[in-house]
């Protein structure tokens, strides 16, 4: 029998303007996240009915330092970042949350600098403080950041809900990534369902 923690709260992954805004510095290169405006139609809804159930919800932001010497290796060496964008630049409009999705000043944000957002931050500590075992994540990419880090809570024992339509990410991988997640790490379904299930008694 074990002692986890049984409250639940809502994770948002990196809706930052870089990845979800048509003016963000990944979709100016010609890589738009597919069906971008109904995902953030649907975690605007997911963060409102949350704060109306008074459920914890943590944004991560995924930014680096100004000279990008926090920039994964593999990301350079396959030329997969460009510096002369700018790309998520702590503090720069950039790296922002997306405006409609702005967090409140008692809403805390994870900033994290690898796919894993509990890697080399605070996010477990954030959580367990907060009492928290049950998670509902939502956010982009769906098969990088997002299941990266549904990953690594299912592997520190939290439960998961991936709320299916609050994610994106480029079609050929979008469902295998949602599939994948579904075999062994997380329930998978739409947010209005997760939402329920967290609050049910």
């Amino acid at each position: 029998m074990t002692n986890q923690p049984n409250g639940a709260a809502v994770l948002i992954i990196d809706m930052q303007n870089g990845f979800v805004h048509a003016d963000g510095s990944i979709p100016r290169t010609g890589q738009p996240l597919p069906n971008v405006d109904r995902v953030i139609t649907s975690s605007v809804e997911l963060v409102e009915a949350a704060r109306e159930a008074h459920l914890p919800i943590v944004f991560t932001q995924h930014v680096f330092d100004p000279d990008y010497f926090d920039v994964a290796p593999r990301i350079v060496a396959k030329g997969m970042f460009d510096p002369e964008t700018e790309t998520l630049v702590r503090n720069s409009w950039d790296a922002a949350i997306l405006d409609e999705l702005k967090p409140l000043e008692t809403e805390r944000t994870v900033e994290k600098n690898r796919y894993d957002a509990f890697l080399y931050t605070d996010l477990d500590q954030v959580l367990r403080k907060l009492g928290v075992g049950r998670l509902l994540v939502g956010g982009v990419v769906t098969n990088v950041c997002v299941e990266s880090t549904v990953r690594s809570a299912e592997q520190r024992d939290f439960e998961v809900i991936v709320a299916e339509d609050c994610t994106a990410g480029a079609l050929e991988y979008h469902d295998a990534a949602l599939a994948s997640m579904a075999y062994i790490a997380a329930d998978v379904m739409p947010w209005r369902h997760g939402l329920e299930a967290l609050v049910a008694p």
